[in-house]
């Protein structure tokens, strides 16, 4: 049977159009969101859940946006999930993306920490809100 362990949410933007932070530098990730898991009483089979979201308001041109989670605090450490979404030239829109990912059995440290990135493929890229980003860690 599964046992809860802990649950954190990193809430950077609660409404629809609450920030304007551009994405200024093509293909470098940007964090949007950190959590820290405590490990305490922990079991076996220790596993990760996330959700996350992030919305964006695109130039008018082709563009990809690339979201990637972590282990750890720095874009280069072991990624757990990277997905890209790509929009085209007629989306006007803010755009709304949502992800879920699993990091199952990691290595078991006092904390476990989560980073969450976002990136484009090309400058005019605005975060504009809302950002989330939530992880709850389970165990046998």
């Amino acid at each position: 049977m599964s046992q809860f362990i802990d649950a954190r949410t990193s809430q950077n933007a609660s409404l629809a159009n609450s920030i304007a932070i551009p994405i200024l530098v093509i293909n470098t990730p940007q964090l949007f969101g950190q959590i820290g898991l405590i490990t305490d009483n922990i079991g076996a089979n220790p596993r990760v859940q996330f959700t996350g979201t992030v919305t964006v308001q695109l130039p008018l041109a082709l563009v990809g946006i690339t979201i990637t989670v972590v282990r750890g605090t720095l874009s280069t450490d072991p990624v757990i999930y990277s997905a890209t979404s790509t929009f085209s030239l007629s989306v006007l829109a803010p755009q709304v993306i949502t992800f879920s990912a699993s990091d199952f059995d990691p290595p078991i440290t006092p904390q476990l920490t989560y980073t969450a990135f976002i990136s484009s493929n090309l400058l005019g890229t605005i975060r504009v809100g809302p950002e989330n980003f939530e992880g709850s860690l389970y165990s046998d």
